[in-house]
């Protein structure tokens, strides 16, 4: 299914209505063909503002989740980014069009092994992707402008918070597995770390270890 411009259309209304409205994150969500993420799983809801089942059990979340998630994160075209949770490498995607530079880790080498294969297809050369076990975060990469975690913890991970450059932005869904959870951003001061509640969200939880495929 090729990305045409009723889909973009459809897309971007759904985008708006549930609050996405700076133009920079609508622009790369424009320019950035979710299809190409959703590949023959769902190619005909590829475009629905809905979360899609991918390998490993784990889903590629909704693009208005995705947009509201990016949008916290305030970026400015200068940062290092940290994803935690590639999945299907959308969210990263989108974040290569806002940073300077995205760090992405997942726990599925073959989620990071297909993520990787787009990346390359879409020219998204300033994306690293990584299989390692992200509640570590990456410390020989740290510390970060910005970092997004795209599965639920029951609080911010500490060694997450210590990668944060002082100055910098944390978005991260908190909660129980089997709840909804709130997505917080945490932003990192000079004196600790301040907290603020955006909404609730559901994510699959965020899992220690390497998996089984790896």
């Amino acid at each position: 299914m090729s990305f045409d411009a009723d889909a973009k259309m459809q897309l971007l209304y759904a985008l708006r209505s549930h609050g996405v409205t700076e133009e920079p994150v609508l622009h790369a969500m424009e320019r950035i063909d979710r299809g190409a993420f959703v590949n023959s799983y769902f190619p005909e809801r590829a475009y629905d503002d809905v979360p899609l089942p991918i390998p490993c059990g784990q889903t590629i979340s909704q693009p208005s989740v995705v947009g509201l998630m990016t949008q916290a994160l305030k970026l400015t075209g200068r940062e290092k980014v940290l994803e935690i949770g590639t999945g299907s490498g959308y969210q990263a995607a989108i974040l290569s069009q806002l940073a300077r530079r995205v760090y992405t880790v997942d726990r599925h080498r073959r989620l990071v092994a297909e993520a990787r294969e787009v990346f390359d297809a879409l020219d998204l050369a300033n994306i690293t992707a990584f299989t390692a076990d992200g509640s570590f975060g990456l410390p020989d990469q740290a510390p970060f402008d910005r970092i997004l975690v795209t599965a639920a913890a029951e609080d911010p991970p500490g060694p997450l918070l210590a990668q944060l450059r002082v100055g910098g932005i944390m978005v991260v869904p908190v909660g129980q597995s089997d709840a909804v959870q709130s997505l917080i951003r945490v932003t990192r001061t000079e004196n600790g770390f301040e907290y603020d509640e955006l909404r609730p969200v559901r994510f699959v939880p965020l899992v220690e270890g390497l998996a089984k495929d790896s």
